[in-house]
């Protein structure tokens, strides 16, 4: 269903963002493994929005059956692709011989290689950055746009505050469009990110929370009960010898049982039993079918629930077109308020 709204503050404002998306709003459904898959990138492109198709740790041969879809559907999308998956150079493989408009590289900085060799294939690329020398090492290696995900988002995280990365790298103005995403449900957040020169801002739980997404109910059944402290990142015991991605998610059994198999790869590693690399492998694959089994199975006492802060600002499950409006109206309203006030 399409979104048709006036909001001529909005436009004027997300035009970078729009422009460099492709699509009407500057609003970016964010990559989420076993959730974001081709009718969810469907749904937010149907409503205006710019889809992402989360490869995760897909079988390739899934991967390039959703980007088929992706490619059904027309318009403009992007395909996540996690470096430290253990499918990466497969995924990356895949991306480069099929027609993608966009990659976005997640779960560590690409190197320069990944990106020129996907930019050859004719696709746009994104990254993610953490502090402003990061972002310009990414303007150097030739991503088009950068992405500032904060702590506050769900899923692998970074351990900073989205209000700190804009200070660290929004605030410096660099030469490519900046995107922003953790911790955000709001359009009157929209409109204040915007007036501080964000070109558009991602929303993962947020979009969770729409009815075409096909996550279990039992997952937004857990969604709408919970509150922004549920949503926890999870403890890293030795940063040294077993360095892991932090993992926001809502508190059960199977964020305690990560810490009892952070323990006992420690151990393993002690006597020599795991290298450091299988052991961050054993890791990646936890959370692969944890999620996996709270997303598709329902199990939500000992999968993985990964939902950002901002699951504490929603209450219901609603129809796409409505979660758009509800933002695209707000944020306009709030941009009038503050053209007044000024």
């Amino acid at each position: 269903m399409s979104v048709e709204l006036t909001i001529p503050h909005l436009e004027k404002l997300g035009k970078a963002g729009t422009d460099f998306l492709g699509v009407r709003y500057p609003l970016i459904s964010g990559g989420m493994t076993w959730i974001s898959d081709s009718s969810l990138v469907k749904a937010v492109h149907d409503c205006g929005g710019f889809g992402v198709l989360a490869a995760g740790n897909m079988p390739p041969e899934l991967l390039a059956e959703e980007i088929d879809r992706c490619n059904a559907i027309g318009g403009s999308y992007a395909v996540n692709l996690i470096t430290i998956a253990p499918n990466y150079a497969a995924h990356r493989k895949i991306v480069v011989e099929k027609d993608v408009p966009c990659v976005i590289f997640a779960g560590n900085f690409p190197k320069r290689q990944a990106v020129e060799e996907v930019k050859a294939a004719g696709s746009k690329t994104v990254s993610f950055a953490s502090t402003i020398s990061i972002a310009e090492q990414q303007i150097r290696f030739g991503v088009d746009a950068l992405i500032l995900e904060g702590s506050e988002a769900g899923g692998h995280i970074g351990h900073v505050s989205l209000t700190i990365l804009l200070q660290q790298v929004l605030f410096h103005n660099p030469s490519v469009p900046v995107f922003v995403a953790g911790g955000i449900a709001t359009g009157k957040m929209i409109a204040h990110l915007l007036l501080m020169g964000a070109a558009g801002c991602q929303m993962g739980t947020r979009f969770v929370m729409s009815e075409e997404c096909l996550a279990h109910a039992n997952f937004k059944e857990r969604f709408v009960a919970a509150r922004a402290r549920d949503a926890v990142s999870t403890p890293a015991f030795d940063r040294v010898r077993l360095p892991v991605v932090a993992v926001r998610a809502l508190h059960n059994k199977g964020m305690q049982e990560f810490g009892t198999l952070q323990m006992g790869l420690l151990q393993q590693l002690d006597d020599g039993s795991l290298t450091r690399e299988e052991a961050q492998m054993k890791v990646e694959e936890y959370w692969m079918g944890a999620l996996r089994n709270a997303v598709v199975a329902g199990d939500i006492d000992n999968g993985s629930l990964m939902a950002g802060q901002s699951v504490g600002l929603m209450d219901r499950v609603q129809p796409m077109a409505e979660i758009f409006e509800d933002l695209l109206t707000e944020a306009e309203q709030e941009l009038s308020r503050v053209r007044e006030l000024l």
